[in-house]
């Protein structure tokens, strides 16, 4: 029986749920969960005071999981030694050694990143073991779970995500299938990191694990109500992470549920590696006091805002993405930011970046063989050529790149894709500078997040845009439709800004407090 399966067939809480069916009832998770929204530093303040242990905070959240994980499908596997790892962490503590910042707390891992011995499957069916396909079981940790588990975090497990991460708004095309949206499950979940944003946003962890090449870390943190970083392109490792624009676009950054804690992950897993040569341009552009440094509630006074337009994406929002938007213009105002109307209007930014379109894939095949390389000397696949004799399958994605499959180790040519993002980030910056400004503030979306049984994608306001460029951007919940929908704000700077949006968007958050709960169900 594989470990998934042991993980959800235990006894006593299958009981539980058929005795919930029985009665007609469905369980919220206000009603069955003490840790709801429970946030670092109020976790960690508990297990310094004794009010509970990390084995016992672990424990809840597995039994949380087992009651929902039916009904949303966000994990592709668990990890069976959680609770062990939980009771180390109370070992040292009682022993009073010196813990990591994120010491027994409940995390998730998106399954495109390596965890050694936790199998990767890159959502594709041919390399999951479930699904009758060849299994791969990385040696080594990708460099930010290393960090991670050094931190103290423990992780409950890996998250769903659609094959080869190849979408922005379903994970449909994952061997494991669809996860559900954690606010609605009618909602598209966004994607890629569709596992993770659910697992978080419904209180199956504290924090997750995301990964970005086109809207993987914003789509799905808007969508389910979730505060998400995508950080600087370098400024997070990703190596042991499975690519698809690793030398170009690929970034991780956390989701969690409140701007403090995302600071918090990205505390630990900024910043450079040896295994990821590209980091070293983190060098010298970390904040000397971390990313909680400049979270403060004056953080968005006398700060220029530029809004969303016409000049940055030729594409109105909806009319009532509008009005929220516009709720949301003011509430920025109200924290004594100044506000600047569609700051690209007349510097060619919309028509060149329609033009330019999704660039900076081009390294696919070279990067995917780095990846498997990586996996090591026992690893049944290790090249792109394995991968494609072995499973008998070429994956739609290489069919666009047949000349690079021919000899995947060969550098690949990224002249164009480096002469866009030239041109890009001068006219970018150049509106930055130009106006004076602190900050970008767009609605996420233009439309509504899009139904799950439809076929309408999550109309996003800055992808590709953002990933060419590489700068970061941070979700805020913002509202919610008049559907139930969440309603996000996008806080875009300039390269290695992080500190000062998480400062901005810190700001909007406290003065606001948008985000409730959800409410899962219990699958009938």
């Amino acid at each position: 029986m594989n470990l998934r399966s042991l993980f959800f067939k235990r006894v006593v809480f299958m009981s539980l749920l058929t005795g919930l069916l029985m009665s007609g009832l469905t369980v919220s998770a206000a009603e069955s969960f003490s840790y709801e929204e429970i946030t670092v530093k109020d976790l960690q303040q508990g297990y310094e005071e004794g009010a509970y242990t990390a084995e016992e905070v672990v424990q809840s959240y597995l039994d949380r999981i087992e009651i929902y994980e039916p009904n949303y499908n966000a994990f592709t596997m668990m990890n069976p030694e959680a609770l062990a790892e939980a009771r180390e962490i109370d070992r040292r503590r009682a022993a009073g050694e010196e813990l990591g910042p994120l010491a027994g707390v409940p995390i998730v891992i998106k399954e495109a990143v390596d965890v050694a011995g936790f199998p990767s499957t890159f959502g594709w069916a041919p390399l999951s073991k479930e699904s009758g396909g060849i299994e791969i079981i990385p040696e080594k940790d990708a460099p930010v779970v290393a960090r991670l588990k050094a931190a103290g975090a423990i992780i409950l497990g890996k998250t769903n995500i659609p094959a080869f991460s190849a979408d922005g708004t379903r994970a449909s095309t994952s061997w494991a299938g669809d996860t559900y949206n954690a606010v609605d499950r009618k909602l598209v979940p966004g994607a890629s990191s569709s596992g993770t944003a659910m697992a978080v946003s419904g209180n199956f962890a504290v924090l997750g694990i995301a990964e970005e090449t086109g809207g993987s870390i914003q789509n799905p943190a808007a969508a389910q109500a979730l505060v998400g970083i995508k950080p600087t392109f370098g400024l997070v490792p990703n190596a042991g992470v499975v690519p698809l624009g690793g030398s170009t676009r690929d970034v991780i950054g956390p989701h969690a549920r409140t701007v403090r804690d995302a600071a918090l992950m990205l505390d630990v897993i900024a910043g450079y590696s040896a295994e990821d040569p590209k980091t070293v341009a983190s060098i010298g552009n970390i904040p000397r006091n971390g990313y909680t440094s400049k979270l403060s509630t004056l953080a968005l006074k006398n700060k220029r805002i530029g809004l969303y337009g016409p000049g940055w994406l030729d594409q109105e929002m909806s009319k009532e993405t509008q009005a929220l938007y516009d709720r949301a213009v003011k509430e920025l105002e109200s924290q004594g930011a100044v506000v600047v109307t569609d700051p690209f209007a007349g510097s060619e930014f919309a028509a060149y970046a329609k033009e330019v379109g999704s660039l900076g894939l081009e390294s696919l095949i070279y990067d995917m063989e780095q990846y498997l390389e990586r996996l090591g000397p026992d690893s049944p696949i290790q090249s792109v050529t394995e991968l494609i004799a072995k499973t008998g399958e070429t994956p739609s994605l290489f069919e666009r790149y047949k000349e690079a499959l021919e000899n995947p180790d060969e550098i690949p040519d990224l002249s164009t894709y480096a002469a866009a993002r030239t041109k890009l980030l001068r006219i970018f910056n150049d509106v930055m500078d130009n106006n004076d400004l602190d900050a970008l503030v767009f609605p996420q979306m233009y439309e509504e997040t899009p139904l799950l049984d439809g076929e309408e994608r999550i109309y996003d306001t800055t992808v590709p845009e953002i990933n060419i460029l590489g700068v970061p951007l941070i979700t805020v919940p913002a509202g919610y439709y008049d559907s139930g929908a969440p309603f996000s704000l996008a806080f875009l700077g300039k390269l290695w800004s992080e500190a000062d949006l998480l400062g901005m968007a810190f700001d909007y958050e406290r003065a606001t407090q948008y985000r409730v709960a959800p409410t899962l169900v219990v699958k009938p």
